[in-house]
């Protein structure tokens, strides 16, 4: 049969016109494969690490089962090399040595490992109508009221005196037992529910209830807060002063789960941004060629409160690493930086049609798009973005369409209405080179957020691709 020739018309819609196609349109069966297997272990990542310090401790094995040591201050370092540090096991950088040396720059995957979540108060246990209760303060934007009567774990760890520290992990082993806020029946809700949603739960109720049953052979008050205690100190030794030197969160008892029919869907708590940080440390474990440039994967701490603090993006932690890096090679740190180029691998927020009216259409990042490029976040005017150069952005589609990534160009919701920052920020500071990319997310910051396998598998195959570039 004849094949119908393409109109002038045709031809050049086809030439000039921008049309995204959806990726399972152009996914090969390689690519399909590919994504399935890095999938499930994405969801495993996902369920060991609850909190940044558990995703530092996964990340380390990982890396060292692929031949990476830690950076010693003056090692020397040869092309192939693969170094990691931590950061006071909250933070953690690694790095691929490349064949050029590093006074041509290197390429980096930004990525935060902190997600919103409760953190215990200093003094947070009590007694109250004989319920022992754990107060919290919220680290990061939550929507308050997603976190009442839903399942809770606690992770963490407790510092003693001594200098040694306890790491605490209830609720993710078989047999556990889990944890819960409580909330209003609705039969005396009534005032409750005239309020907007974000005072319908201060945060001062966000209490985790942790038992009901009062201490045997005792004849004194808060007997259940001193039967929690009594548990407490059997299992792990510890006192009620040394929750003043603990570091204990209060988490989503949500693991990895495949959602939908199709099971093309991933439902999970921490897919901010986890999602991004393992599609990072992926990618450069699976480098299998030395690349040309050294490759960098840096997985930081405290965005969701600002990039503040010795383990934020903000902190000079990561410019000492550089640092590092450089002296080896006798290169300045500066002149690395400048001919550096990063990658602020964050998410951003997916197009979801049950709240059209806060979403731009035509701009915004879809479900099975691919990865999403945002040339600036911030909010209003731009506020707090580093609005990458056009120069940049075309760099980054070339690297794209040549290593045959599915990729997608995004905003963050309408104009003024509202708005979010990332670490690419504190990265153009240094005067390297940033883009935002990342995983397009829907319920970002609940409890449980739905991501999709394709974007996942392309962010990974797109950080990929620029560490390899040249």
């Amino acid at each position: 049969m004849e094949e119908k020739q393409k109109t002038t018309g045709e031809k050049r819609r086809e030439a000039l016109l921008y049309q995204q196609k959806n990726g399972y349109d152009c996914l090969s069966p390689a690519d399909e494969s590919a994504m399935r297997a890095y999938s499930e272990d994405y969801k495993k990542f996902l369920d060991s690490s609850m909190t940044e310090r558990e995703a530092v401790d996964t990340a380390i094995s990982l890396a060292e089962a692929r031949g990476f040591k830690p950076l010693v201050r003056g090692m020397e370092l040869r092309p192939g090399d693969k170094v990691y540090r931590s950061n006071r096991g909250k933070a953690v950088m690694l790095a691929v040595v490349g064949s050029q040396p590093l006074d041509q720059g290197a390429k980096i995957g930004a990525a935060h490992i902190d997600s919103p979540r409760l953190d215990l108060k200093p003094s947070p246990l009590y007694e109250d109508a004989e319920l022992a209760f754990l107060k919290t303060h919220y680290y990061g934007g939550i929507r308050k009221y997603q976190w009442v009567t839903i399942p809770l774990e606690l992770h963490g760890v407790v510092a003693l005196k001594d200098g040694s520290v306890v790491k605490v992990a209830i609720g993710s082993a078989a047999g556990d037992p889990l944890f819960t806020i409580d909330d209003l029946l609705p039969h005396l809700g009534a005032e409750q529910s005239k309020k907007p949603l974000s005072e319908a739960i201060p945060g001062e109720n966000l209490n985790i209830l942790v038992g009901s049953r009062p201490f045997q052979d005792d004849e004194g008050d808060q007997r259940v807060k001193l039967a929690i205690m009594d548990i407490l100190n059997q299992k792990y030794g510890i006192v009620e002063e040394d929750f003043i030197s603990a570091e204990l969160s209060v988490v989503p008892a949500f693991h990895a789960s495949d959602i939908g029919f199709d099971r093309s869907l991933i439902g999970a708590y921490g897919h901010d941004d986890r999602v991004c940080a393992y599609a990072a440390l992926a990618a450069l474990l699976d480098l299998e060629e030395t690349p040309a440039r050294t490759a960098v994967c840096m997985l930081a701490d405290k965005e969701e409160i600002g990039s503040e603090g010795v383990t934020g993006m903000q902190s000079a932690a990561f410019d000492t690493f550089m640092s590092d890096l450089c002296d080896a090679q006798k290169v300045s740190l500066k002149a690395c930086y400048e001919k550096s180029f990063c990658l602020s691998t964050d998410v951003t927020a997916a197009y979801d049609p049950n709240f059209p009216e806060v979403y731009e259409k035509r701009n915004s990042a879809r479900i099975n798009y691919g990865i999403g490029f945002c040339k600036y976040t911030g909010a209003r005017g731009k506020s707090g973005s580093s609005d990458a150069s056009a120069e940049v952005v075309a760099m980054v589609r070339r690297i794209m369409d040549d290593a045959g990534v599915i990729w997608q160009m995004a905003e963050l919701g309408k104009v003024d209405a509202g708005g979010g920052g990332t670490v690419a920020c504190y990265m153009a500071n240094r005067d390297i080179d940033t883009l935002d990319a990342g995983v397009p997310v829907l319920s970002m910051h609940a409890p449980f957020e739905t991501v999709s396998k394709l974007d996942c598998y392309m962010t990974y195959k797109g950080i990929k691709a620029v560490y390899l570039s040249k």
